[in-house]
């Protein structure tokens, strides 16, 4: 909590802790406008990579997001190369812009991604995973792709990415006024600061 030196709150805990429960609401809510963000990557040879994602959970006491991918995307190779990142949220409904600067990994093994396929791989979505074709790959003239293997057991290229969130850049625009707040999520407090909008 930032203080003004009398003890007072400057309303940026309550900001902080907002934030953050509207992103766990868009995990679970679906045609939450915080549900499908963009994730913003580095590629050495193209420079900056933006694309849409889906924010699948949100760990709260970890302060990270979960987003499903498939293992052959570019957007996981950038990871590997530079884990940096940058997610922007918008909500034209409440007026917010939300950035957050995260440092992203990506899981392929283990009990994380085994538990969320069990759950994924008997819905219409498996079929993202396990495709014959990598994400971006180009399609015959007919732009017919072979229909993807039946799920049974296997995975196919199933990943999970945990964006940990390092800061969040929070801007509110209001015709009464805009705002803007930065918050440290290292800091266990989430310690914040105003900024000129």
């Amino acid at each position: 909590m930032e203080n003004d030196g009398a003890g007072l709150d400057t309303g940026l805990s309550s900001r902080h802790a907002a934030l953050w429960a509207e992103l766990a609401r868009a995990a679970t809510v679906r045609g939450h406008p915080w549900r499908q963000v963009t994730l913003a990557t580095t590629c050495p040879q193209l420079g900056p990579q933006a694309r849409t994602v889906v924010i699948r959970e949100v760990d709260l006491d970890a302060r990270e997001l979960l987003i499903y991918t498939d293992t052959r995307s570019p957007k996981v190779a950038q990871l590997d190369q530079d884990p940096r990142a940058q997610i922007v949220c918008w909500s034209a409904a409440l007026g917010w812009q939300l950035r957050l600067r995260c440092v992203v990994g990506c899981e392929t093994e283990g009990l994380d991604v085994t538990s969320r396929w069990a759950t994924l791989r008997h819905t219409r979505a498996a079929q993202d995973y396990l495709s014959p074709l990598a994400p971006g790959s180009v399609l015959g003239s007919d732009g017919v792709m072979a229909a993807a293997a039946p799920p049974g057991e296997r995975r196919g290229a199933f990943a999970v990415l945990r964006a940990r969130v390092l800061e969040m850049d929070w801007l509110s625009l209001d015709p009464a006024g805009h705002q803007r707040a930065v918050f440290d999520c290292r800091d266990a407090t989430g310690a914040g600061r105003w900024l000129v909008p």
